[in-house]
């Protein structure tokens, strides 16, 4: 890695003639890691004085030489000192070395604190540095002890950590958008889109569609408002180059928006990797209703309706059900076991048995069986549930994912996973099954196919990512809103807010500045199963 500071090396407070001339002739100390080229020792001539024009100093005046290392609060953040990334993955190590385990890494524009000295340059020119709350990062192309770099006061903000969105997402429509390297003037989008100098505000219901998804526009930046050329962050492809932009956005892609300006009558959104887009190209991404349930005890199996305009019933009086509320299509309930047939007659089974037409929740109505989706309790395998720990059940009959603190269901909600079925994952889009481990965790990562694949998407900062088996994950989907149908390419999709959850939820724990976390040993145990 390129260094762009230059190591810290010992001082040293010298005194005296004497000093000089040991200095003079000794070789300094190389800082860890670096190695020098052998070289021809250079010829000197010194010109000495006469003895007696050279006063020799006294006892009290001979030298001292003042050897200063770093201390144990130099080494720790914490004390004002910071980092900023300028890398789309900056990577963060266990130690002071690129050959030590990585943590995690953090996203161009992430401001961490940092210590005030390097603790070693091993393969580093200008230094690895402790960040909070652990690890090591080296300064260099990825990382860089100026805040003010250009490309940290560029990707000025960051993810919306929790949020079912970590950013706004739009779609590129046909013909793609062109992506802008600063905020451009109106006769450069003439010259590069054919759009009249003079063009009025745009459509109504392009106006409407962004006040619903997006809101209120961004105060702009102050690096745009500057008119230079955006910065492309070190691991972003930059594919061309014109004086205005970087070409069109590719087919079928998809990004995430750091941000929205108004500018000349449009409504412009910036990506993660520093492109500007004019969002009437584009098409806005709307949040999908799907939520998934918190569980009302350990005793209950959840369920979810499966029919639009499907009325809950409740007991009347004399304790006969009568249509009562509408409940929404895909909302969530914790059933007790209690079933009846409509009147007062009441049977109590177990949680999940449909024994009459009508099952009771713990939420107080009562659902038609005929009208949900019913899931199964898993059994605990491996002994893992009896410690307490935390796992994932994923039923790819039932298309549902139930969450467990040890042997407690405390979430579920629908999922799709992959358009196989139950079919080998090796020859069809079919989700793996067996028992797994989280891997890594990414607030959000770019999944694209077949490069040769002209019906493959580029699709930008997929939300709330989390690997368990080569290239499957559980991740939140913004393209799509079938949850509780196979859809995916072989991945478990949930809902962006059920995404959000689940990541909080999980192992590995992600940092709050970090953008993702890795753990070879493995995380959450994930059971997928039909």
């Amino acid at each position: 890695m390129t260094a762009c500071i230059r190591p810290l090396a010992r001082r040293f407070v010298v005194r005296g003639l004497v000093a000089l001339l040991v200095a003079a002739c000794s070789a300094p100390e190389e800082p860890p890691g670096r190695s020098v080229e052998a070289t021809e020792p250079q010829a000197f001539v010194v010109t000495h004085p006469s003895a007696s024009s050279l006063p020799l100093p006294p006892d009290a005046a001979l030298p001292e030489i003042e050897i200063t290392e770093p201390t144990a609060h130099d080494l720790e953040p914490g004390h004002g000192h910071k980092l900023a990334s300028i890398a789309m993955r900056n990577y963060i190590y266990i130690a002071p070395d690129y050959q030590s385990t990585r943590l995690g890494y953090l996203r161009a524009g992430a401001i961490v604190d940092r210590a005030a000295v390097p603790a070693g340059f091993k393969r580093c020119k200008a230094g690895f540095y402790r960040i909070h709350p652990r690890g090591y990062v080296c300064a260099g192309i990825g990382a860089s002890l100026d805040v003010d770099h250009p490309v940290a006061l560029a990707a000025y903000r960051g993810p919306r950590r929790g949020e079912p969105f970590p950013y706004h997402y739009v779609i590129s429509r046909v013909p793609t958008p062109h992506l802008y390297v600063h905020l451009p003037t109106p006769q450069e989008q003439y010259d590069v889109e054919g759009r009249p100098v003079d063009s009025p505000p745009m459509n109504p219901w392009v106006l409407r569609e962004i006040a619903e998804t997006v809101g209120e526009p961004d105060a702009l930046s102050a690096f745009l408002a500057s008119g230079k050329d955006l910065p492309k962050p070190a691991g972003a492809q930059e594919r061309m180059r014109f004086p205005a932009h970087r070409g069109r956005a590719k087919p079928r892609s998809a990004f995430g928006l750091i941000a929205t300006f108004d500018w000349t009558n449009r409504r412009f959104g910036l990506t993660t990797e520093l492109d500007l887009v004019p969002i009437d190209r584009t098409r806005l991404v709307r949040l999908s209703s799907m939520r998934g349930i918190k569980m009302a005890g350990e005793e209950f199996v959840p369920a979810f309706v499966t029919h639009h305009g499907l009325h809950a019933l409740r007991p009347d009086p004399e304790g006969k059900l009568r249509e009562a509320e509408l409940v929404p299509f895909r909302s969530g309930y914790s059933l007790t076991g209690g079933a009846s047939s409509g009147g007062t007659h009441r049977i109590q089974g177990k949680p999940g048995e449909a024994l009459a037409a009508f099952l009771e929740t713990a939420e107080g109505v009562w659902l038609p069986a005929s009208s949900l989706r019913i899931g199964r309790l898993g059994t605990d395998l491996w002994g893992h549930a009896k410690r307490g720990k935390r796992w994932i059940d994923v039923s790819i009959e039932r298309q549902m994912l139930i969450a467990y603190e040890g042997t407690r269901p405390v979430f579920a909600t629908l999922v799709s996973t992959g358009r196989g079925g139950l079919s080998d994952p090796q020859t069809t889009s079919a989700t793996v099954q067996g028992t797994f481990f989280v891997q890594s965790k990414h607030v959000s990562a770019t999944m694209d196919g077949d490069p040769q694949d002209e019906t493959a998407r580029e699709l930008h900062d997929v939300p709330y990512v989390q690997y368990f088996h080569q290239n499957y994950a559980i991740h939140g989907a913004y393209w799509h809103d079938q949850f509780g149908k196979t859809k995916s390419n072989g991945c478990v999709n949930v809902s962006p807010a059920d995404a959000a959850w689940l990541f909080e939820f999980t192992d590995p724990r992600v940092p709050a500045e970090w953008h993702g976390a890795m753990t070879p040993a493995g995380g959450t145990l994930i059971y997928i199963h039909p």
